[in-house]
């Protein structure tokens, strides 16, 4: 009986030592799984990857030289409202053209899937718009390798089907805007014109866009734009600049509807 309960006390012992070393390897396959899912942030340098395109392969950025680039996810090919938003897509592939924008998009699709879907849309007549070419490339990502790289796969959503992420890069493959939106919701492609257009002025300018900005509008300036002494040298610099009580300072784009509005709010 004493021997029993000897081997009994170890079997145990052994046991209980194999659910620890099992919890320990559980915790850590989160943690890597959990690094995988990491979105990067505005400001750091654009994760790079290779893959096959209905183009043919990239490697991303860095194929598409010092251009902006634009990285978009989407959940499935065929689906109605990723069908909406590519046409949109397409359809404002010029305007991100003459703003020096190249375009990708990414899913967990196969490539064979991504061409089918590709030639299927470039038959509609979307809107009454006319056909379409789509230009851009439609990334294959069956292994989930780039979505995982790009923190586009939301496991609280799914486990295989990306939301539909954005991610505007500048010339320099440094992130500068990062988006997620929900399956249920098709994207504002015309938002991503405005954005690149925003980032675009207020790297060429110290200023910094309000809300609703649209290209054309007024600016605000970080800044008092000018003293006493300066505004006493050169009158014109009234007409330039105003201020919206005293905590927001605009640059007029356009001097020829020049406005003052010194009220405290």
């Amino acid at each position: 009986m004493a021997v029993t309960s000897c081997c009994n006390h170890l079997i145990f012992k052994v046991m209980k030592q194999l659910m620890f070393t099992l919890m320990a390897m559980i915790l850590a396959l989160g943690v890597v799984s959990a690094s995988d899912y990491k979105i990067p942030l505005i400001g750091s340098k654009a994760p790079k990857f290779s893959a096959n395109t209905t183009n043919g392969k990239i490697t991303f950025p860095n194929d598409f030289g010092n251009s902006w680039k634009i990285l978009l996810s989407h959940p499935a090919d065929f689906t109605p409202v990723c069908s909406s938003e590519l046409l949109e897509l397409a359809h404002l592939q010029n305007e991100f053209k003459k703003l020096g924008v190249e375009l990708a998009v990414v899913s967990t699709d196969d490539i064979v899937l991504h061409k089918m879907w590709k030639a299927h849309l470039e038959e509609l007549n979307y809107k009454q718009r006319g056909t379409v070419h789509i230009g851009f490339p439609l990334i294959e990502d069956p292994d989930a390798k780039v979505s995982r790289l790009y923190g586009m796969l939301h496991d609280e959503e799914s486990t295989d089907r990306d939301v539909r992420g954005v991610f505007i890069i500048d010339d320099k493959n440094i992130i500068r805007s990062v988006n997620f939106y929900p399956v249920e919701v098709g994207r504002n492609m015309n938002e991503f014109v405005r954005m690149v257009e925003a980032l675009q002025l207020t790297e060429s300018k110290f200023v910094y866009t309000p809300a609703n900005w649209q290209k054309g509008d007024d600016v605000i300036v970080p800044y008092l734009p000018y003293s006493t002494e300066e505004l006493e040298a050169d009158p014109k610099l009234a007409d330039r600049y105003y201020s919206v009580g005293n905590r927001m300072w605009f640059e007029q784009v356009d001097a020829s509807t020049a406005k003052v509005d010194n009220d405290e709010e």
